[in-house]
């Protein structure tokens, strides 16, 4: 048994916060960072999970039943489970299986998995790796030649819905990555990576596998016409050229006929307008306190959007989930079902595709548990009478 199942398997996992301390040790520094880091202070990356805290249960007691109803249907698919596995970039890095290996696993816990532009796997081979939904996440890296074909490739692969991110018009100021050199490491000369090295060389399970993978290699879903696909350079400098504007949405409706989701909504206003563009569904996000940093925790603007769309397009929300008692907050509050992203990922980046199948195991029954505890027999049946909510979240 390898080193990384003998920790999938120990009794010591139980929680997500169990990978996140295995991916620790597992990754180098760099890439364990681009992970768990976020923007700036990350005021907004903490306060996203803290924000769980603010909400308490209001259990039925005396309550029993023989089976839990976990299911939810988001989209028009039926999903044995109320949260998605969210797209998490260049997920290669963390572990070779990557992308692959995540909708793997989102496929046999019959989730939806949704892949990242900025993917180590052709589209492609993720989709066919799945038995379940995937939807495509949308960035426009590459100019609008190389989005259309990604779109096409896409619609033809049988991807389910498009996702498009709307708050990367320049990449957030995540100061972790500037330290540990991710850029130089990713992109850089041999002699801007020499000062880097060591905590590469310190993760030889790491290194090995990532070498027999081959290394660094470009993004094969962003193919730009005349020159192949995109490399792995600053991706920074490539999102600032390729902000999605809400005038965009309806070149992409011309290109998709499928659903698609609105992505990095917070305010009222955001929403409204996404329902008035034909968003089928949004994702109330903070793109998990990456990108502006104080920005309130998608929890704490759930409410707000949620009363604005008045039920014309399902909601969904990520940010701060850790534990299936955060996903019942969430829905409780309004949200159709969660994104997922560093909860999986970490136990990506610890155990590869083993990882994500215990992460997901975890949050299931997790949610499991919580709803018998509240005496609620369906995620169906969940609504604010089941949580504690303060005054002044309704003070707006």
């Amino acid at each position: 048994m390898s080193p990384s199942a003998r920790s999938v398997a120990s009794p010591r996992v139980v929680c997500i916060g169990d990978f996140r301390a295995i991916a620790q040790r597992r990754v180098p520094k760099s890439v364990f960072d681009y992970l768990d880091g976020g923007a700036e202070g990350e005021v907004t990356l903490r306060e996203n999970c803290r924000v769980y805290d603010d909400l308490t249960f209001r259990p039925r007691h005396a309550v029993a039943f023989d089976h839990c109803n976990l299911r939810t249907r988001v989209l028009g698919f039926d999903l044995a489970l109320p949260f998605l596995l969210a797209p998490v970039g260049y997920s290669r890095l963390m572990h070779p299986v990557g992308e692959v290996g995540a909708a793997r696993a989102a496929g046999q816990a019959g989730t939806a998995y949704i892949l990242s532009t900025i993917s180590g796997h052709k589209l492609e081979n993720v989709k066919a790796a799945s038995t379940g939904p995937v939807f495509y996440q949308l960035y426009l890296m590459g100019g609008r030649a190389a989005a259309e074909a990604a779109i096409d490739r896409a619609r033809i692969a049988g991807f389910s819905a498009l996702v498009v991110t709307i708050d990367t018009t320049v990449s957030g100021m995540r100061e972790r990555d500037f330290r540990n050199g991710m850029k130089e490491l990713v992109s850089g000369n041999p002699f801007q990576k020499i000062p880097y090295l060591p905590q590469i060389l310190s993760r030889p399970g790491w290194l090995i596998g990532f070498l027999r993978d081959g290394g660094i290699q470009p993004l094969p879903n962003v193919v730009i016409p005349g020159k192949g696909p995109m490399p792995l350079i600053d991706v920074a400098v490539a999102l600032a050229e390729s902000a999605v504007t809400w005038r965009d949405l309806a070149w992409i409706r011309e290109l998709w006929r499928g659903p698609i989701v609105v992505k990095g909504v917070l305010t009222a206003d955001d929403a409204r307008r996404a329902v008035d563009e034909g968003a089928a569904a949004i994702s109330v996000s903070n793109h998990g306190g990456r990108q502006l940093d104080c920005t309130p925790s998608a929890l704490r603007v759930l409410p707000e959007v949620v009363a604005a769309v008045h039920g014309q397009t399902e909601i969904l929300m990520d940010g701060g989930i850790r534990r299936g008692a955060d996903i019942v907050k969430a829905l409780s509050l309004g949200a159709r079902a969660v994104l997922c992203g560093r909860a999986y990922a970490y136990g990506l980046a610890a155990a590869g595709e083993a990882g994500v199948n215990r992460a997901i195991e975890i949050l299931r029954a997790d949610l499991d548990r919580t709803l018998r505890l509240l005496g609620c027999p369906s995620i169906a049946e969940l609504d604010r009478s089941y949580v504690n909510v303060p005054k002044t979240w309704d003070a707006n």
